[in-house]
């Protein structure tokens, strides 16, 4: 098992994979750059010299056996993870380490518990899913907000975004998704994940101050109906985007600019027998925060600060308000005076 500071980043010359390269660096670890790609790759190593990169493709186990050799970890950042998740895992597995991603993909998400939760728990390895601003960060702060409290009977996770430029990954791991379901959306009601065909309704949620009352849309599902369920007994767990935001991804995108202008409002509250606890996150760039959790959840793996083996979500494996506290420089999060316990 890798005992060093080496670990590697899948799709490191990705978007979001350059900013987990940099906040790896920036905490003191050694990056392996990985990914499909050998042009992109020696690009990157041009731009940062020193680091090694290794190719590796999902469908050469080889590979990914040698890409992970040495290495303490994996991050994948390359998507759509229903293709990359499962071979990397299966590589970090065969390797004795731990594994961590971004997925936002809902289904590849719910294939990661399903398909590994046991082998990794015999193992002795930690597998973390979406461990990124949608599915992770929703999920510490239902954890969060529930305190001692494991069962709730709804959480709603609301997200402000001033505005969506997606990335090329981000598309093509929707159009996946989106051929999965055949089209249909997809809610977590009654304890269960559902899919149907009835329209998204468009509902106004009330954001605290300075960013108000919004118009949002309902069902807006996204990770945090995974990651949330899979250890908290929550039986109606539903999410919100901002309007604006959601007539974003209808967006050609042309390079990444503007993204690092764009803020963010995570508004979660969470209802039990008539009360309610709110807990509200704030920051910049919903691309550019995943690293940080993905960075702070490899450090605490590597650590020992982890509460479980296996797969799991952010809010099982990790001390939830401690983990939000070390993402102070990164984002704020505050429960507002009028929120009720």
């Amino acid at each position: 098992m890798g005992a060093g500071r080496d670990v590697a980043v899948f799709g490191a010359y990705g978007h979001t994979g350059r900013f987990v390269v940099a906040e790896l660096r920036e905490r003191g670890y050694v990056p392996l750059l990985l990914g499909r790609d050998e042009g992109k790759l020696s690009a990157l190593v041009r731009e940062r010299p020193g680091l090694e990169a290794r190719r590796a493709a999902v469908d050469d186990p080889a590979s990914l056996d040698r890409a992970l050799n040495g290495a303490a970890a994996v991050i994948n950042c390359a998507g759509p993870f229903a293709e990359t998740a499962a071979p990397l895992v299966e590589a970090a597995l065969r390797a004795g380490v731990a594994y961590v991603d971004v997925a936002a993909e809902i289904e590849a998400n719910v294939d990661t518990f399903a398909q590994f939760a046991e082998r990794a728990r015999a193992a002795g390895i930690v597998v973390v899913p979406a461990m990124a601003f949608f599915g992770g960060l929703g999920d510490l702060l239902v954890t969060a907000a529930l305190g001692d409290r494991t069962a709730a009977d709804e959480a709603h996770i609301a997200y402000g975004l001033s505005g969506w430029h997606p990335t090329g990954g981000t598309l093509a791991s929707g159009e996946v998704s989106g051929r999965r379901r055949n089209g249909r959306r997809v809610r977590f009601s009654g304890g269960r994940l559902e899919y149907h065909d009835d329209a998204l309704p468009n509902l106004e949620w009330s954001f605290p101050d300075p960013l108000g009352a919004q118009s949002v849309i309902g069902e807006f599902t996204m990770a945090d109906v995974v990651t949330v369920p899979s250890h908290l007994d929550v039986p109606e767990v539903r999410t919100y985007m901002t309007a604006k935001a959601a007539a974003g991804l209808a967006t050609p995108v042309a390079g990444a600019g503007g993204r690092d202008a764009e803020t963010f409002v995570v508004d979660v509250r969470v209802r039990s027998d008539g009360a309610e606890r709110r807990i509200v996150a704030a920051g910049r760039d919903i691309y550019a925060v995943s690293a940080p959790l993905a960075v702070e959840a490899v450090d605490r793996i590597l650590t020992g600060r982890t509460r479980t083996a296996g797969v799991a979500s952010a809010g099982a494996v990790f001390d939830a308000p401690d983990f939000l506290r070390a993402l102070s420089p990164h984002l704020s999060v505050r429960v507002p005076s009028d929120a009720r316990g």
